[in-house]
């Protein structure tokens, strides 16, 4: 089986630099409600509910029942997201930038040693967020729309079609960019959290002793009273806090003081208020939980609650669909995926992108699920081992930036690191087992991505290593052309490859066929640093060879897109007068075979070989103008 692959992968380089927008905090804590807090935001839908249906084995629960999981909820909200993230995991940020790959490329740069435990932490933390980037659309959409059937039930045959609709409209408006809807998306979320602490603080003087849950004497009471029920109601409780790992994930974008801002000051207080009124509700109406969050709307608020809270899960699945694309990008850069097609919506704002691959992959397994568990009490089971896994994997990356990084003492560090560990721990085996109602689900999502991207990641070493050894060294080559130099053409060639040690391949077939060479010769490498973006003034670095030779290294930070043609410019102002009209970019396409003397078994060689071939070509990833690129193939057996 052959296919075709292009040499000249970006290669994981360190480098420092630092980045942050300017904006004013006001406008910064606008954006961050449209974009931050949508999936957190929107868990009082379905978590509050889902808690009480575990916690009620006989659909009635009691008045220890109900303080006890909420009480679980305000002290999973205050420790996890409060203390864990906003005090110490959001001060981790890779020169302004958050997120599991971000995180792992600062732990890699502080320790080096590590390098190879920390990417597969970092491979995980990555697979997990696909999983749960699948399921939170599938959710939130379906909880919203089921608000339908209170409205009328004549609704009821319909929800799982109207979801579908309303995602597959979701799916294809991505290619049209986010930017004009981004602008609504903040004071949408605001009208939302502002109706989320109205609704929780009418309902309070229900029953105003909700407030005994900020004693966590009530979830310690409920955990050791109901042992084999508490177990089970604790991986519910924990759909409150998903979306907790947004507020690290778009640090890059707000800012650290405009998402604690908003956290502390209005996002919380909302949530908390919210929560405290559906349990009132429930106190006050006998403890038979049916939809609180719904039940707690006043009969005329209704319609408008159920079309503002469909616009929230719309908004919240929006925010998870371009994390999975600004992740997908970072992944490509580290090399930890094949090259995807890339597609830029803005002109102004280079993070608002547009994967249409990993948008078709999402939208057919958003779908699937809707299809497969037709309701959003179903899809809970499936929810929460992705993103708990994600957790474990952010506390294991923290704690190494901690000791290694800010050099924290290593009793501190670890025993803060174990601390958050029980408490991600104790979520995940919660989570654990409901693997057979649904938690597969997102077990099987994360292992395929896994598999690809540690197939990826080893398939490319390995296939580094064996071109290696069969190469000529570039010194020997220029020095051997030095002695006995070929027929001279005018113009300029740039031999694109990933290894300047070693003499290209598209180098060696153009004097094997050709026998001839440019006047100048440029052997360039382009690298990926272990920061977000590079500044200009690190971009390019020139190391002339002989007359006719020299080295040229690119580099760009992991979410930037590279563009060859813009670096080379940057060369002008340092002696060299690039001219893409008088130059030539020379680029080796290698066919792939699969070989049983492989390093890998023949099947992974096969998926290895099917990604290379899934990849985007080099001439538009690199956006280099077509009709300036020469492809010279090669076949190589791995």
């Amino acid at each position: 089986m052959a296919m075709a692959d292009t040499e000249g992968a970006a290669r994981p380089v360190h480098s420092e630099t630092s980045t942050h927008a300017s904006h004013s905090t006001p406008a910064l804590m606008l954006g961050a409600l449209g974009v931050v807090f949508g999936d957190i935001g929107t868990s009082p839908i379905y978590a509050f509910r889902e808690a009480l249906h575990a916690a009620g084995s006989d659909g009635a629960v009691t008045r220890g029942d109900i303080l006890g999981v909420l009480s679980m909820i305000v002290w999973a909200l205050t420790l996890i997201v409060t203390i864990k993230y906003v005090v110490f995991v959001m001060r981790a940020d890779n020169n302004g930038e958050g997120g599991s790959l971000s995180l792992m490329a600062l732990a890699r740069a502080n320790y080096p040693k590590g390098a190879g435990i920390i990417l597969i932490v970092g491979i995980i933390s990555s697979a997990l967020f696909f999983g749960d980037a699948i399921i939170t659309p599938a959710i939130s959409v379906l909880s919203a729309v089921e608000g339908l059937k209170l409205v009328t039930p004549a609704f009821d045959p319909y929800i799982e079609i109207i979801a579908l609709v309303i995602l597959a409209v979701l799916f294809a408006v991505q290619r049209l960019g986010t930017a004009s809807v981004a602008k609504v998306f903040g004071p949408v979320m605001a009208l939302w959290f502002l109706m989320l602490g109205g609704l929780g603080l009418y309902h309070i003087a229900d029953a105003p002793e909700v407030f005994l849950a900020l004693n966590p004497y009530y979830a310690i009471h409920y955990l050791i009273a109901q042992p084999e029920l508490s177990f089970i109601t604790i991986g519910a409780v924990f759909l409150a806090v998903t979306g907790a790992e947004a507020l690290y994930v778009d640090l890059g974008h707000f800012g650290r003081k405009p998402i604690v801002t908003s956290w502390l000051f209005y996002v919380f207080p909302a949530l908390l208020l919210n929560y405290f009124g559906q349990g009132a509700f429930v106190l006050a109406n006998d403890g038979v939980p049916t939809n609180p969050f719904y039940e707690i709307m006043p009969s005329w608020f209704l319609i408008p609650g159920v079309l503002i809270t469909m616009l929230a899960t719309v908004i919240a699945s929006q925010a998870v669909i371009t994390g999975a694309y600004s992740l997908a990008r970072q992944a490509v850069q580290l090399n930890i995926l094949p090259r995807f097609e890339v597609q830029h919506t803005s002109e102004s704002v280079s993070g608002q992108i547009y994967m249409p691959r990993i948008n078709l992959l999402l939208a057919l397994g958003v779908i699937l699920l809707v299809v497969g568990f037709g309701e959003s009490s179903a899809l809970a089971s499936a929810y929460g081992i992705s993103v708990t896994g994600v957790m474990l994997m952010t506390t294991v990356l923290l704690c190494i930036v901690m000791v290694h990084g800010w050099k924290w003492r290593a009793g501190i560090a670890v025993t803060l690191c174990v601390l958050f560990g029980i408490l991600d721990g104790g979520f995940l085996l919660s989570n654990v087992v409901k693997i057979h109602e649904g938690g597969w689900v997102s077990i099987l999502v994360a292992g395929g991505v896994g598999l690809i991207m540690w197939t990826w990641v080893k398939g490319t070493r390995y296939l580094f290593d064996k071109t290696r050894k069969s190469e000529i060294p570039f010194d020997v080559l220029v020095e051997n052309l030095s002695r006995k130099p070929p027929h001279l053409v005018q113009g300029t060639a740039v031999f694109l490859t990933s290894d300047p040690a070693s003499a290209p391949t598209a180098l060696m077939h153009s004097l094997k066929h050709y026998k001839v060479l440019h006047q100048q010769n440029v052997i360039l490498s382009v690298t990926t640093a272990q920061e977000p973006k590079v500044p200009e003034s690190e971009r390019v670095k020139m190391e002339p060879v002989n007359e006719l030779f020299m080295r040229v290294t690119l580099k760009f930070g992991y979410m930037e897109q590279p563009n060859i043609p813009r670096a080379l410019a940057i060369c002008r102002k340092q002696g060299w007068k690039f001219d893409i009209m008088t130059t030539s970019f020379f680029l080796s396409r290698r066919s792939f075979k699969a070989s049983s003397t492989s390093g890998m078994p023949i099947w992974q060689d096969k998926l290895f070989i099917g990604l290379a071939r899934s990849a985007a070509d080099a001439t538009e990833y690199f956006q280099i103008p077509t009709g300036r690129v020469v492809e010279i193939g090669t076949q190589v057996a791995i």
